[in-house]
C-alpha cells in the first residue's frame, strides 16, 4: 500500500473509488492524484482518514504485515496470513476482522466454497486532514511512529540481505543523507519533485494488482523523512542599507 503523509508525500509499501462498504469516517478522494496529467486517472483505490481511530486501528504492526501480505498476494485467506506470519488462525483472523472493521480489508468470493480471500479495500491512504484535530493529531503520531520502527527494521533486515543481491540492484539501496539550508518555497518544490516522480509508478501500479508489475520487479519501499532542524524562523529582517 502506499501512505501519505501530511506534506502529501507518498510512499510505497508492501502493501479508483474506496468501496462504498467503507465506514463513513472514510471517505475516497475524487481529485485527481499528483502524476495523473493529460486526463490520465490513477488506477489506485485512494482513501482519505479523518477519523482517529481508524488511523490508530491501521498503525498495528501485525496488521500492517498482513495488509503487506494481502497487497503481496493479491488475495489472501486467513489461513494464508497465518501460515506466513507463524501466528495462529484466530489471532490472524482477529487482526483481519479489526482491519475490516475499519474499512481497510474485505472478504470476497473465491474460487471455490473453501475459506473465502480478503482483498484490500483501498490501495493508497492520505491522513493530511487528521491533524486537524487533537485526537487526530495524535493518532497521526502514532502510526508515523510505528511506520518509523518498521522501516528500521526492514532496514537492519536488508543489511543482512544486500549480500546475496546483484550489485546493480545494492548500488541503489541504503540510506543517504543530506542537510542543506532551504526556504519553505524551496523545500516545497523539492517535496513536489520527488512526489511526482515517484508517482507516476505508483499510479500506475496498485500494490495488490499482480498484472501490473513488469517482469523482474520486486517490492521496494521509499520511507522519506523530511527534519526541519533548530527552531521556526521568524519574519524576515529588513536588510540594512
Amino acid at each position: 500500500m502506499s501512505l501519505e503523509s501530511e506534506s502529501g508525500q507518498a510512499g510505497g509499501s508492501e502493501s479508483g473509488q474506496a468501496a462504498e462498504s467503507a465506514p463513513r469516517h472514510s471517505r475516497a478522494a475524487d481529485a485527481p492524484r499528483p502524476g495523473e496529467a493529460e486526463g490520465r486517472r490513477s488506477r489506485q483505490r485512494w482513501r482519505l482518514i479523518d477519523d482517529p481511530i481508524a488511523i490508530r486501528a491501521l498503525a498495528h504492526p501485525l496488521r500492517h504485515d498482513l495488509m503487506s501480505i494481502i497487497g503481496r498476494l493479491g488475495r489472501a485467506t486467513t489461513a494464508d496470513a497465518a501460515r506466513e506470519l507463524g501466528i495462529s488462525h484466530g489471532l490472524a483472523s482477529h487482526h483481519l476482522r479489526q482491519l475490516a472493521k475499519y474499512g481497510f480489508v474485505e472478504q470476497v468470493e473465491g474460487k471455490d466454497h473453501r475459506e473465502r480471500p480478503w482483498r484490500m479495500v483501498a490501495t493508497s491512504y492520505n491522513w493530511s486532514g487528521a491533524r486537524a484535530t487533537t485526537e487526530g493529531s495524535a493518532a497521526v503520531d502514532v502510526l508515523e511512529q510505528m511506520t518509523a520502527e518498521r522501516t528500521l527494521e526492514d532496514f537492519l533486515g536488508w543489511q543482512q540481505r544486500r549480500k546475496d543481491w546483484p550489485q546493480a540492484w545494492r548500488k541503489y539501496t541504503g540510506i543517504g543523507e543530506s542537510s542543506v539550508y532551504l526556504t519553505q518555497a524551496e523545500l516545497g518544490g523539492i517535496a513536489e519533485a520527488f512526489d511526482a516522480l515517484l508517482m507516476r509508478y505508483i499510479n500506475e501500479r496498485p500494490i495488490d494488482d499482480v498484472t501490473s508489475r513488469p517482469e523482474g520487479s520486486v517490492a521496494v519501499t521509499f520511507t522519506l523523512f523530511t527534519v526541519p532542524g533548530g527552531q521556526p524562523p521568524g519574519p524576515a529582517t529588513p536588510a540594512e542599507g
